[in-house]
């Protein structure tokens, strides 16, 4: 077979492009969307606890990092306690657009340099951080709080006010008790009660859940259903001891008449946290593809908020 003629550039017409591209990005360049670089980078940071094989092939993060990977557009990457740096080095992090947090049990051995590496990248709009189930009481994710909280108290005041004010963190109640993070100013002492994550209650009986999309318009909502049920999970009840979320795209309630905000949305500095309920270790929650697709929106709208 003779071999085929390469084609040569047409040098006119890719000047032409390239001129009327420049011209386009100099006077549309305010008004555009940001542009996306080949795949969003996802760390899935999960303690991998034993228990995960009673509803799992693998462990819960692999389950996620494997559907992220067949949806397209992500590169996953894992970390787990027993890496260097918990798998948290600050290389890692730099080449992190969404950490994704599976946190259970040992929570108190994350390092405290790694937790305010986290929390730098976040605040800082370098990195987007979704924390799922138990990941209410991670190191990292309970950090952003007090973040938000200092931003709710310090909101309307002037720079020279808030480099005035000092803050106290004091332990928040015991379980069952009402509670939102408080705050009480002194002068320019302010003290806070701590947000610790805690809920009402919780019950792991395998019961279903009944999870409601309260703003069908939100992108992390895209693509669901109004109602879905989660058919066997762990209860979580209210109150939830965090800041008030900036939205709560999710609800959900059990039979027995508990309900909890299940889908938060906070802004912390220049960067996003989403939490997300869903994920007890031994029910197969993960695998179901209402909340995996709930994970993939809220990756996606992480890193078009950046």
């Amino acid at each position: 077979m003779a071999e085929m003629p390469k084609c040569k550039p047409n040098l006119f017409n890719s000047g032409f492009a390239l001129a009327t591209s420049l011209f386009a990005a100099a006077i549309l360049g305010p008004f555009l969307p940001p542009a996306r670089a080949g795949d969003t980078r996802v760390l899935i940071w999960d303690e991998r606890q034993p228990e995960q094989k009673q509803a799992y092939d693998s462990t819960l993060g692999e389950a996620i990092g494997e559907y992220l990977q067949k949806q397209g557009g992500f590169s996953v990457k894992y970390g787990t306690l027993e890496m260097p740096d918990c798998g948290l080095e600050d290389q890692t992090l730099d080449a992190t657009d969404v950490l994704i947090w599976l946190g259970h049990r040992k929570h108190d051995a994350l390092p405290a340099s790694r937790v305010e590496a986290v929390v730098k990248r976040v605040t800082g709009g370098r990195i987007g951080l979704i924390a799922l189930h138990s990941s209410i009481h991670a190191l990292p994710f309970l950090r952003l709080m007090e973040e938000r909280v200092k931003e709710d108290a310090t909101r309307g005041k002037s720079p020279e006010e808030k480099s005035a004010i000092t803050f106290q963190f004091l332990e928040s109640p015991p379980r069952g008790v009402p509670f939102n993070p408080s705050v009480v100013f002194s002068g320019t002492h302010c003290l806070v009660m701590r947000p610790s994550g805690r809920i009402g209650s919780c019950r792991a009986d395998g019961l279903p859940g009944h999870l409601r999309t309260l703003l069908p318009d939100h992108p992390i909502a895209m693509g669901l259903p109004k109602l879905w049920v989660v058919p066997k999970t762990e209860m979580f009840n209210e109150p939830f001891h965090v800041p008030e979320p900036d939205a709560v795209v999710f609800e959900e309630t059990w039979e027995s008449g508990e309900r909890f905000r299940s889908g938060c949305v906070w802004s912390i500095g220049k960067g996003n946290v989403f939490y997300f309920r869903p994920g007890y270790e031994t029910y197969p929650v993960l695998l179901q593809d209402e909340n995996l697709r709930v994970i993939e929106n809220a990756a996606a709208w992480l890193i078009d908020n950046r």
